[in-house]
């Protein structure tokens, strides 16, 4: 059924030049008035009736304005959409005493030029170019395929190899470094290229898109806030409904707990609905089909822009236990087999070129059958799991286009479906996680400690990621992974547009190289709209991607993306007009780098004869390497990728990188109850050093339960909580020990000041310590905690006075709002020393 916009209903927001209203306006001009005060207005009209007629013929797109006076009330002007907002006109006074014998001008309301599509953008998280059926893979993706075989299938398509980076590349059609997002937000430093904050002088296109007479909203996953500013202080600046978009409802770091995320709600963090078997995924995809629903109802003739970025499939892999049934068995044969098939299907498909080679996988990656028994039946649960989560994402995804065609729009919307933001992840290591939180404090888990947990893999009771051996082969026929920009494994992506409005072929394929900047570009031009020079009062850097829009209906146009850098912690590499160079100075599995930066081993590719980057030429043609290095340095320097930084867990220490830091200097932090969802890196750090915990509560008649602080959730954390009115203090060693420090009575009625006593051991980071637990100055029970966590307790959990959101740290006391506590918390006061 079509939609209001494609019945005919003629948008009144336009005159095209060229179109018969514009050049049939014959009309003469009224006479000049005799008053003298009355010529000095009609000469104004007429100056500004002559300023836009000379727009109009310049060929500037319009809104919907009149001028006052003389001008004829159906005469539309065009105005310059380069300057954002686009200023109102401005008339001349009204003389009229009563309102009944005067005119008002015409009603000021900017449009969207006729015939912009609608605009959705999906993009998934951390799944490899060889994942989707789409493109060879192992995973069905109905969706995906459907949207393909009305569309366009891209595989040259290239991200950054990192999340944040991508995201803002893709929202900004300029590269990351120069919307100062060198790496995720969480590793921020104080150079500029890797700030973390975004100027003002990259506007993103939400906001070009909504200055424009769209309506937008944005789902799932941002990662584009720098930390420090993820708080009830903001600034918010940088948050998604300041950054474009009216409508938000996510997560606002780079991973969530999909059964327990954290989620905001434009500025407000709110809790997830309570029901059984929930899932984000399942939830943001509900909401965004209700928003587009209402905004359909309400302004039919309005278009919009949607950008769905779920977290899937991003660890932690979750997923409902019958997507990852699907699966079962499907990963027996291994990795190295599985790289086998997928290149064959890449092949048969016409996704790779007949005769493109494995590239090798990396040393470290061990072959299928050198493995034992428990690792196989290990790392095939692993991937099965994975596999689940992609699945069930394309399924929501699928929900999204089918309200879309229910409404009539999917014929006119500009669907751009992007299944990865870099290559699959190899953050899992050799062996996997059961908690991913072990990766970023630097502790590797055994394959006996995660067999314990294999029953309940990718559920609730477990945070887990797979092995590096999966990454590798989800990115077939590639070598590397995620993190690794200086190989098209961590940055080649499969992408498909489809837009039958738009887009003439079908089920179609495309060549050309391209980049995630590409994308803003080609959407302006799909939607007519010129790229802003001047945006919110301030001057645009210009945008660095090139549409792609070229590609469409021409399969055989010659590349119009020539030159693209590529770098992520010190793997940097460079494209050129079919030419790829690039080095390795660190593999994701590695805690250090390979050599000093200046040293660095470079490979040189022939990408237009070598789409798997398997044949290295850099001693057959060291000049034309040397001539691409330079190129790299020329890129560099243009576009603020200096200094290179590798450093990659100390960056997690704001200190050490001169990120800023709201507790910079503080060593006491005093909090009141409701004081609920503070991020990491607003709260003051207890980790690696002494600490104490003085709370004053006030204890009802029969006792009370329940939270009084708590820092993190089921996967590593702590807190200080009351049980059967047992005071006692918990440490989460990152969900594989807990060590609690508890009282042997409760507390009796009435006020009380808790404290709790940490002594550190010292000697260095991730050391344990002893706890002593008081009450009124009497000492209540003392306690060894073996082991802490030394650089992060969780990407999304947060500290919490009064209750634990989200995940407990403490089983046995209730989840969310379930641990509130039943007395009350005048204040809670914690300082290091």
């Amino acid at each position: 059924m079509p939609s209001e916009r494609q019945t005919g209903r003629k948008p009144v927001h336009i005159a095209q030049v060229g179109s018969r209203d514009f050049w049939n306006n014959t009309r003469p001009r009224p006479a000049p008035p005799s008053n003298h005060n009355l010529q000095v207005l009609y000469r104004m009209d007429m100056t500004v009736w002559l300023r836009a007629s000379a727009l109009m013929l310049l060929g500037f797109h319009g809104v919907s304005i009149a001028a006052p006076g003389p001008i004829p009330q159906n005469a539309a002007h065009r105005v310059d959409r380069t300057v954002l907002p686009i200023p109102e006109p401005k008339y001349a006074p009204i003389k009229t005493l009563d309102a009944r014998n005067a005119k008002p001008p015409p009603r000021f309301e900017v449009k969207a030029p006729e015939g912009a599509p609608n605009v959705v953008i999906v993009l998934l998280d951390d799944m490899g170019f060889a994942v989707p059926g789409t493109f060879g893979g192992p995973v069905p993706m109905p969706t995906l395929d459907r949207l393909a075989q009305g569309g366009l299938r891209y595989n040259n398509f290239h991200t950054t190899a990192l999340c944040s980076p991508t995201r803002q590349a893709l929202k900004t059609g300029r590269n990351h470094h120069t919307g100062n997002t060198g790496s995720i937000m969480e590793t921020a430093t104080a150079f500029p290229g890797d700030t973390g904050v975004l100027p003002g002088s990259v506007a993103p296109l939400a906001e070009i898109l909504r200055q424009n007479g769209y309506s937008t909203a944005a789902f799932g996953k941002w990662h584009e806030t720098a930390p420090w500013e993820i708080s009830v202080s903001g600034p918010f600046a940088r948050w998604p409904t300041l950054q474009g978009f009216d409508k938000f409802y996510g997560f606002m770091g780079g991973e969530t707990n999909q059964w327990a995320p954290s989620i905001y709600d434009g500025v407000t963090k709110v809790e997830p609905p309570r029901k059984p078997g929930y899932h984000f995924t399942e939830d943001m995809t509900d909401q965004a089909i209700a928003w587009v629903r209402y905004q359909q109802a309400l302004t039919p003739d309005k278009p919009f822009f949607v950008y769905y970025a779920p977290g899937a499939t991003h660890a932690p892999h979750h997923v409902p236990r019958v997507w990852a049934e699907k699966f079962r068995g499907r990963f027996d044969k291994g990795w190295d087999r599985l790289r086998e098939e997928t290149l064959q299907r890449q092949i048969e498909l016409g996704i790779v070129p007949p005769g493109t080679p494995l590239a090798s996988k990396p040393e470290a990656i061990k072959d299928w059958d050198a493995l034992g028994a428990d690792e196989k039946r290990l790392f095939a649960r692993q991937a099965e799991v994975y596999a689940g989560f992609a699945e069930h994402t394309d399924h929501e995804v699928g929900r999204l286009v089918d309200a879309l065609a229910a409404l009539g729009e999917l014929d006119n919307t500009l669907f751009v479906y992007i299944s990865g933001d870099n290559g699959a992840s190899a953050e899992g290591g050799m062996s996997g996680l059961f908690s991913e939180g072990t990766y970023f404090n630097g502790v590797q888990e055994t394959v006996q400690d995660q067999l314990k947990h294999l029953d309940q893999w990718g559920g609730p009771e477990t945070y887990p990621h797979m092995a590096a051996g999966w990454a590798v082969a989800f990115d077939t026929p590639f070598r590397w992974t995620k993190q690794v920009a200086s190989d098209f494994g961590g940055t080649r992506n499969g992408m498909v547009v489809h837009w039958p409005q738009g887009i003439q072929a079908k089920n179609g394929l495309r060549s050309q190289f391209h980049h995630v900047i590409d994308i803003a570009p080609t959407v302006l031009e799909a939607a007519h709209l010129p790229e802003p020079k001047v945006v919110n009062g301030v001057k645009q850097a210009p945008i660095e991607g090139v549409s792609l829009a070229y590609t469409f209906d021409n399969p055989t146009a010659r590349d119009r993306h020539l030159t693209q850098y590529f770098e992520i912690f010190g793997n940097r590499a460079i494209y050129h007009d079919g030419w790829f160079a690039g080095t390795v100075h660190r593999a994701p599995w590695e805690a250090t780098n390979r050599h000093p930066l200046d040293q660095d081993v470079w490979e040189l590719y022939d990408a237009r004869h070598d789409f798997s980057l398997a044949r290295d030429l850099a001693k057959d043609n060291p000049k034309k390497l040397a001539e691409m290095q330079q190129r790299f340095l020329a890129e560099a320097v243009k576009f603020n990728v200096l200094p290179l930084d590798d450093r990659f867990l100390e960056r997690l220490t704001a200190s050490a990188v001169g990120r800023p830091d709201v507790m910079a200097g503080r060593t006491r932090l005093t909090l009141g109850e409701g004081m609920t969802g503070m991020m990491e890196n607003v709260f003051i750090d207890v980790k690696n050093r002494s600490l104490s915990i003085t709370a004053d509560v006030q204890i009802p008649d029969g006792g009370a339960q329940g939270v009084i602080l708590a820092q993190g959730g089921r996967f590593g954390g702590w807190s200080l909580y009351l049980k059967d009115g047992k005071p006692a203090y918990t440490y989460n060693y990152l969900g594989l020990e807990q060590f609690t420090v508890m009282a042997p009575d409760a507390l009796p009625a009435g006020k009380a000041t808790l404290l709790l006593d940490f002594q550190y051991d010292g000697g260095g980071v991730g050391k344990g310590g002893t706890g002593v637990l008081s009450a009124n100055g009497r000492k209540l029970a003392e306690g060894r905690i073996e082991h802490t966590q030394p650089r992060i307790f969780s990407a999304d959990e947060t500290a919490d006075v009064g209750m634990d959101d989200a995940t407990p740290v403490v089983n046995g006391i209730g989840e969310g709002s379930a641990t509130r506590f039943t007395g009350k918390i005048d204040q809670v006061t914690v300082e290091v020393r």
